[in-house]
């Protein structure tokens, strides 16, 4: 599990970049709750981070601005009730935070309209709907 946080193919955070903080988890867990700190807090500072390349980094840092405290991104994994697991969640949480933020956009859509076949399928179904609803009204004027 140690070594750089691969985002993307060609894309990856080094380890040295990433920070770790543990705790005691709360929630169920035995005789070991009160022992073991298997909460772990994973943070990243893409603010000052050199493994995005400028135009990543950016796109990352507005995508994710409500997300960060002072550039910094926390990721918190306290759902196992082992500490290994808990820091295999949060590294594939990150990952799939950060793939998502440097995607690029999507592409603008084309506007269209309807065919002429299209427009003439609808109104007539329009009518023929409408005959239907006619014919079963009973006449009372």
């Amino acid at each position: 599990m140690p070594g750089p946080l691969l985002v993307r193919n060609s894309l990856a955070i080094p380890e040295a970049e990433l920070s770790w903080r543990f705790s005691r988890s709360s929630g169920p867990g035995g005789q070991g709750v009160n022992t073991t700190d298997s909460r772990v807090e994973l943070s990243f500072d893409l603010q000052a981070t050199e493994a995005l390349p400028p135009p990543l980094k950016a796109r990352a840092l507005e995508r994710l601005g409500s997300r960060m405290v002072d550039g910094v991104i926390t990721i918190t994994a306290s759902e196992y009730r082992s500490q290994l697991r808990n820091r295999e969640a949060a590294r594939v949480r990150l990952s799939r935070l950060l793939e998502d933020a440097v995607a690029p956009p999507p592409a603008k859509r084309r506007s269209t309209k309807p065919s002429r076949r299209a427009v003439q399928r609808r109104l007539t179904a329009k009518k023929h709907r409408s005959d239907i609803k006619r014919l079963r009204r009973t006449d009372e004027s």
